[in-house]
């Protein structure tokens, strides 16, 4: 493909076998406020995790979606691996992003890429923000190149929440093109679960449909973004173990010959996390004023989103910076991990693996 340009850091690790953790950009450019915060988000806080982080972790001048993708890319180099966050600039696709274009990106007026629109923005010479769907196409894409060059392929990819089957999808049928792309690219997808707007069961069918083996880890209900998951959607497969992840990774790509991906779902912390009960009904309010006022398709999740934000007095903020922070450092350990006992970085992503 014209138009592609990795970062020299991302292809440098890949010749050297380093562990390398993909990162979405539409979290960057439509999810998050561009303001800053008041307060330092709780997931910082005296004896938590990320407080290994520091000061340096969390730069309080930095508007909220600046200072959370430039966090998230330090929660994967605390882990040893190395951020290929992926983005469209000036009608290219990057893989990997400097400073500088992170900080540009967070301020222009961007496209929200998903796989559909990545060939209009490409096009168009603009700028874009990738989806889950339009990031898992990117990776792809730039999986070719890599397999051109005689290098391993990216196979870990860390987000917040996946889209699925929309709320009142019998009269509206709406499902999100994330669902079609886990289920066609081969990588470990790590996530918080379903976003809060959606059809949980519905959505935990579609992954069924779509073939897409759905691991809870450390986990037995399927969590649901900003709320731990609860015991009426119980999961069919947990793992605790980074071997056991490992090999079924193995088995699934390499014995099975599947090119699903693999959906591991990361609850949010206790801590952190929003009470259930309290965040269906904001939502459920929130969809029926979406509804009055002809609200739909993209301006859906914002709007929903904002709602629960003002609802919350902002804890849902919180929430959502805790879990995008602790996906990526977990995709991080995985495949720090995993590529130390050559299983995931060796020898999935290797040449070998297309045999």
């Amino acid at each position: 493909m014209e138009r592609i340009v990795v970062h020299q850091e991302v292809l440098d690790g890949l010749a050297e076998a380093r562990p390398v953790v993909v990162l979405e950009t539409a979290v960057l450019t439509h999810g998050l406020p561009r303001r800053a915060l008041d307060h330092l988000p709780r997931c910082f806080a005296d004896g938590r995790p990320l407080h290994e982080l520091g000061t340096t972790g969390w730069n309080a001048s930095d508007p909220v979606n600046l200072a959370t993708s430039r966090a998230m890319s330090r929660a994967v180099r605390m882990e040893g691996a190395i951020p290929a966050t992926i983005a469209v600039i000036d009608g290219a696709l990057h893989v990997g992003l400097t400073p500088d274009e992170l900080e540009r990106l967070s301020q222009v007026d961007a496209d929200k890429c998903s796989t559909r629109d990545l060939a209009a923005t490409l096009q168009s010479g603009g700028c874009g923000g990738t989806t889950v769907a339009g990031t898992l196409s990117a990776s792809a894409v730039a999986n070719d190149t890599f397999r051109a060059r005689g290098l391993p392929e990216i196979r870990m990819f860390a987000t917040g929440g996946i889209g699925g089957v929309h709320r009142d999808w019998a009269g509206h049928p709406d499902i999100s093109a994330d669902i079609r792309a886990i289920s066609c690219t081969p990588m470990l997808v790590v996530t918080a679960g379903a976003k809060i707007i959606l059809d949980l069961p519905a959505t935990r069918e579609a992954l069924d449909t779509n073939m897409i083996p759905v691991i809870g880890w450390e986990c037995d209900n399927f969590p649901r973004f900003t709320s731990r998951g609860s015991a009426d959607q119980p999961l069919e497969r947990r793992l605790d173990d980074l071997t056991c992840l490992s090999e079924l990774c193995r088995i699934h790509w390499n014995g099975l010959k599947r090119d699903e991906g693999i959906l591991l779902l990361n609850e949010i912390p206790h801590d952190d996390a929003l009470d259930g009960d309290r965040v269906e009904e904001i939502v459920t309010r929130a969809c029926h004023s979406a509804k009055q006022q002809g609200i739909t398709g993209q301006a859906l999740t914002p709007f929903l989103l904002t709602a629960l934000a003002e609802e919350t007095s902002g804890e849902s903020l919180d929430a959502n910076i805790a879990l995008l922070l602790g996906n990526a450092g977990l995709a991080a350990r995985v495949v720090f991990r995993s590529r130390r006992r050559r299983l995931i970085q060796v020898d999935i992503t290797s040449q070998d693996w297309s045999n």
